[in-house]
């Protein structure tokens, strides 16, 4: 089993920068695809970003936070990273972490172990 748990959110103005990270306690290894996903009051949850824990293996991100956010791995921290610049008031949302992906997939579904989130409020 793993148990992800995010840190790192926090209330910002828009243009600024958060970073984000997700310790991945229990049995991982370095090829593990995890991700980070986020849902916004009213709406569904929505992929961000995917990589292989280990982070050398490639990345993945979704249209919207392309050239702003930047995922990483570190396997012998067991964490990842999410480094989010120029914000913005559409980015406010609970921040999640998940782990146990299908590798290369950014499908809620595809994804077996998830944190309790880290809220990220942009204001304008």
């Amino acid at each position: 089993q793993v148990r992800p748990v995010e840190s790192g959110g926090g209330s910002v103005q828009a243009g600024g920068s958060l970073t984000l990270s997700c310790l991945a306690s229990g049995s991982t290894y370095s090829h593990d695809w995890m991700g980070w996903f986020r849902q916004a009051p009213g709406k569904g949850r929505e992929a961000v970003a995917a990589i292989h824990l280990g982070g050398d293996r490639g990345s993945k991100y979704v249209d919207s936070v392309k050239g702003r956010f930047t995922i990483s791995g570190d396997n012998a921290k067991k964490t990842i990273y999410l480094r989010m610049n120029r914000l913005e008031p559409e980015d406010t949302a609970m921040y999640y972490c998940a782990a146990h992906g299908v590798t290369g997939s950014l499908r809620v579904n595809d994804f077996g172990y998830w944190g309790q989130g880290t809220q990220v409020t942009v204001s304008s």
